[in-house]
């Protein structure tokens, strides 16, 4: 009987304890809320912003591992971003989208999204510290470039990641640590072959490693790369270590030959792993429609996802481009179609449209005219007294 009575006791605990950390929890409603923190991120909230639509922005608390602003952060010099002809360091430029977003009135959380519900509108969306339900969701949560973990192959002292260590040859390729140098790539897909060729602009020879001794790409890809005299395909060999020079930078690798299993030094100045990214897609639980890898399926040539209100940005929908101008330019389409679909629905911000304004005034402008040289007293437009439309929408001097 008394423990009956203590498991009920404990059980009435429990309950208010979890109460009392519900009602801890700020509750707030939005028009547009946004996850992530990178170029799309931030373009879709300035877009939205400016069209005063008040949104929200959870940019995560080192969320995949990866600081607010994500894949950008993790690069030095940035310099295929319009606007910076002397180049910009990713983090500085990441700082900047997020100030030119606080300017324009967005609303942004230090906060990771650990779930949310798309099954009915308004959307909910939860991190530990508040429930924020949303009329309209656009995710931009973008995709981590997969690493391997050999020795020398992180950051910090011993490791060579962004001292001739990459996961994106396109971004970081042309820069002069690599120019006229040999290189390598680690890979056996599409993007391996893309990256290598690319390389052999800029590189004096390109490795090819990968650990099969057949790639998985795709036969016209493969062939591009087994016919550039700049690329060396190394089969069934792996990278055991990365070392360095005296500046600190990346000298070389030791690569094993898994057949023979013999171990030998492969001199590089660069090594760019092309082995896949990983979308930020596990707190979907499911419930948008996903590719095989994990992407957000969209509407081409649009922002849309399987679920209305619900848009995709970046590179969480991209699996071929993955720039930050084109994950930009996907935040500002996701913003506008955010703002259209709210205007279907009748729910954007009770405002008359710049457009109608100047149209208005234009109107207006032509009455006046007309009536001064009339000398009429008193003009209607649609019913309203001239003079008193004027007074409303001052034509500018």
């Amino acid at each position: 009987m008394q423990t009956g009575r203590l498991v009920s006791r404990l059980q009435l605990l429990r309950r208010q304890f979890a109460a009392g950390a519900e009602a801890m929890v700020a509750h707030s409603k939005c028009q547009v809320c946004i996850i992530g923190s990178g170029p799309a991120a931030h373009t879709a909230a300035i877009y939205t912003a400016r069209a005063e639509l008040k949104p929200v922005l959870f940019e995560g608390w080192l969320a995949n591992g990866i600081a607010a602003g994500g894949q950008l952060t993790t690069t030095t010099d940035v310099e295929n971003f319009p606007g910076f002809p002397d180049g910009i360091l990713g983090g500085e430029l990441c700082e900047k989208f997020r100030a030119q977003s606080i300017r324009f009135g967005t609303q942004i959380y230090e906060e990771t999204v650990n779930s949310v519900d798309l099954s009915k509108r308004p959307f909910v969306v939860k991190s530990d510290e508040r429930v924020v339900e949303a009329d309209t969701l656009i995710i931009a949560t973008g995709a981590v470039a997969k690493r391997m973990t050999f020795k020398g192959a992180g950051e910090g002292d011993g490791g060579y990641w962004n001292k001739g260590i990459s996961a994106c040859a396109v971004c970081d390729g042309a820069a002069p640590l690599f120019r006229k140098k040999p290189l390598a790539v680690i890979g056996g897909g599409d993007s391996a072959m893309e990256e290598a060729n690319f390389l052999t602009k800029y590189g004096s020879k390109v490795y090819l490693i990968h650990r099969r001794d057949e790639f998985r790409a795709s036969k016209i890809m493969q062939n591009r790369a087994m016919n550039n005299p700049k690329i060396e395909i190394l089969y069934s060999t792996i990278a055991e270590e990365a070392y360095g020079s005296e500046k600190g930078l990346l000298a070389g690798l030791k690569i094993r030959d898994i057949k023979s299993d013999k171990v030998r030094d492969l001199e590089v100045s660069g090594l760019f792993f092309a082995i896949g990214h990983e979308p930020a897609t596990k707190f979907l639980d499911g419930q948008l429609e996903l590719t095989d890898e994990k992407y957000i399926v969209t509407t081409p040539g649009e922002t849309t996802t399987s679920v209305e209100g619900v848009f995709a940005a970046g590179d969480v929908q991209d699996k071929k481009w993955r720039q930050a101008v084109t994950a930009a330019g996907s935040g500002c389409m996701a913003a506008l179609q955010a703002e259209h679909f709210l205007a279907a629905h009748e729910q954007l911000p009770d405002r008359v449209p710049e457009r109608a304004i100047a149209e208005d005034d234009a109107e207006t402008a032509k009455v006046v005219e007309a009536t001064e040289k009339s000398g009429t007293e008193a003009v209607t437009i649609n019913g309203e007294n001239a003079a008193e439309k004027a007074a409303q929408h001052p034509v500018p001097s």
